[in-house]
């Protein structure tokens, strides 16, 4: 290739992002680095390597590129964010804190830069250093609903702290627009059962759910007809797993939305030999591009060998790009697999499952008090919506179970939280790996935590949360009388 004169940047960087747009990154990632010979002074490239960095999961690449483009143009917020974000995504807390600082102080009044650094912090377990950045931003925005349900997910309010009768003239505000209502609902139902006021927690969590529900509704039939054509996609075909092979082991960890599916994560993924995943969110998505689906998915026995592996190392590509890990066991927290599992255990080689199973009762509870992302858990906004839910995967769980017996390993969170050992070495064993004393002191190794259960994760097995919905047991009627029928 002949060396690129100044005069041809433009077209070449025209041409460099064509390639990265189609997805040919090595393409892409060789024109930008011989533009950089030539305009060592342009953060665009920098910029664009970084991401090809990140997209090929080589993340402390990308923290380095995005630094570099940022020293060329300093003080640009959308290098600046580019760089929060892969510094927390490779755990190098102290470039993400210094970005964050940076953002802040171009705009000392803005409250997402402070909020994103007190949300951080949170998931770092500095608790302390987070309560002072919200309780700053809440005396100057004391309207604001989403700042006071992100800081009370982390805090208990005492009974006479000035910042619940905030909350609560905010919640008589006539003003409050219907998605600040919505997190200023959420926020006020768990501090009323924080302070032991159990009588008011649901009068705050229907009219929160009921706004967001408005906006977010749940169609039960259409996901069951979802469902039924997944099923039937899989069923008859052979469910046995290929040949054991090197690369990467993952090891899926399948529950209802708080049934306990974090803390077996964290279990697994104290072994010295494992990484934590978290919820990649990579599946059923990945399946359906390329099978189709959910009702236009190919039969599983029709489908060849050949794009069973395809599938299998899309799956551990898409586990490289969002955590770093190529080969070995790697954990995912994701949900949605339970839909999939026959195509999982026939396609992926080394892949174990753990099903988490918990009291519905106290599934629901947690649900229906816990605020999801606008429209990711449609379901969780009305309890007998929630109950066609849990209906739904303990059939699947069940569909699964009678045709791959020895599928999958099953665990009851009630019977790991009364005798820990037992039953943490049951679910290391069936993970493929030896124990390690150091799997019953998972809290001990918590680092960033990016999960609705940000205390829990960094305390010893507990069994407070046990049973806690015989406290609410007339509220969650509609879901017991649900869970009843048919």
């Amino acid at each position: 290739m002949f060396p690129i004169t100044r005069a041809q940047i433009p077209e070449h960087y025209k041409r460099a992002k064509g390639l990265h747009a189609a997805g040919r990154l090595d393409e892409a990632a060789a024109l930008y680095t011989s533009l950089k010979a030539v305009a060592p002074g342009m953060a665009e490239l920098p910029f664009q390597l970084a991401r090809i960095a990140e997209a090929q999961g080589e993340r402390s690449k990308a923290v380095r590129l995005y630094a570099e483009a940022d020293k060329i143009k300093p003080g640009e917020p959308i290098i600046l964010r580019a760089l929060v974000q892969a510094a927390q995504a490779q755990g190098d807390e102290d470039s993400a804190i210094a970005a964050l600082d940076r953002l802040i102080a171009l705009d000392p009044k803005a409250i997402k830069p402070q909020a994103d650094k007190a949300h951080y912090l949170q998931q770092l377990g500095r608790f302390t250093a987070a309560e002072k950045i919200y309780r700053r931003l809440l005396k100057a925005h004391p309207r604001n609903g989403e700042l006071y349900r992100v800081f009370t997910g982390t805090q208990n309010l005492a009974r006479g702290d000035k910042l619940l009768r905030e909350m609560k003239n905010a919640w008589k505000d006539p003003g409050q627009d219907d998605d600040s209502r919505m997190h200023l609902g959420f926020a006020l139902a768990k501090t009323m059962a924080d302070i032991g006021e159990t009588t008011q927690v649901f009068g705050f969590l229907n009219e929160a759910n009921a706004l967001q529900r408005r906006y977010f509704p749940y169609d039960p039939n259409d996901y069951a007809a979802d469902v039924e054509a997944l099923l039937s996609a899989q069923d008859g075909a052979d469910l046995l797993p290929p040949s054991d092979g090197a690369g990467l082991k993952p090891i899926f960890v399948i529950g209802m939305p708080r049934s306990g599916t974090t803390l077996v994560e964290q279990i697994i993924a104290s072994h010295s030999e494992v990484s934590a995943g978290g919820e990649l969110t990579v599946l059923p998505g990945l399946a359906y591009r390329q099978f189709g689906g959910p009702r236009g998915m190919a039969h599983l026995r029709d489908v060849p060998a050949d794009a069973l592996a395809g599938f299998a190392q899309n799956y551990a590509k898409a586990v490289q790009r969002a955590t770093g890990v190529a080969s070995g066991p790697v954990t995912d927290k994701s949900i949605q697999p339970f839909l999939v599992l026959g195509l999982l255990r026939r396609a992926i080689p080394g892949a174990r499952f753990i099903i988490v199973h918990r009291d519905p009762r106290d599934v629901a509870l947690s649900i229906y008090r816990n605020y999801f992302e606008n429209g990711v858990h449609r379901y969780s906004n009305a309890l007998p919506d929630i109950a066609h839910y849990v209906k739904t995967f303990q059939r699947v769980i069940a569909f699964w179970r009678e045709r791959m017996p020895d599928g999958f390993h099953e665990v009851h969170y009630e019977d790991l939280v009364t005798d820990p050992e037992p039953q943490s070495r049951a679910i290391v064993r069936a993970a493929g790996l030896d124990w390690q004393d150091s799997c019953l002191e998972f809290y001990k190794h918590a680092g960033n935590v990016r999960t609705l259960s940000l205390q829990q994760v960094r305390q010893p097995i507990y069994r407070s949360s046990t049973a806690a919905w015989k406290k609410y047991e007339a509220d969650l009627a509609p879901f017991i009388d649900a869970m009843k029928e048919p």
